[in-house]
């Protein structure tokens, strides 16, 4: 029997925390790795993907293992940002991975704050171009919260109701 896998790139423990929501929430048959340990594709009949949106953009080594993705696979992506709920730059990473998982069955998304490390937006705050966003991310310093999580085990469950009442490939 397939199981569930819950994968994911992170670097300040952001998107591990979201990842670790949404596999408590499951059930079932279920894994939960980083995107570098992951082996082979095809013995998972749902795959959540994880990442921290960088740039405004999907990280590089997440972007090579969403083109890995088989055709037809159901999917569900999640990130982590620093920029406000619903804002237009961390819609722009989502927008990317959905484009690079084309031939995928995208079942849902899921993003949710998470803070910036102190070293990024002092860094960010030098310079003119992103002061301001390097301010209001600033104020994710608290995120994820425990909303964050129980939206992100919500989401979960949600995606994997979803994909049971679709069809397979």
């Amino acid at each position: 029997m397939k199981k569930t896998l819950v994968a994911y790139f992170s670097r300040t423990g952001n998107t591990q925390k979201i990842a670790e929501a949404l596999h408590q929430a499951l059930e079932g048959s279920k894994e939960i790795l980083p995107l570098d340990q992951v082996q082979n594709l095809d013995d998972y009949k749902l795959i959540f993907v994880g990442f921290p949106v960088h740039s405004h953009n999907v990280p590089y080594k997440v972007e090579l293992f969403l083109k890995k993705i088989p055709k037809g696979q159901k999917i569900a992506l999640f990130a982590t940002h620093g920029s406000l709920a619903g804002g237009r730059l961390a819609w722009e990473a989502l927008e990317h991975a959905l484009v690079l998982t084309s031939q995928a069955r995208v079942i849902g998304t899921f993003s949710c704050r998470g803070k910036v490390s102190l070293e990024a937006l002092d860094v960010l705050k030098k310079s003119p171009e992103h002061e301001a966003w390097a301010d209001m991310a600033a104020s994710a310093v608290t995120h994820p919260d425990s909303s964050d999580l129980e939206d992100a085990r919500s989401f979960a469950l949600w995606v994997a109701t979803l994909s049971a009442h679709s069809p397979s490939a």
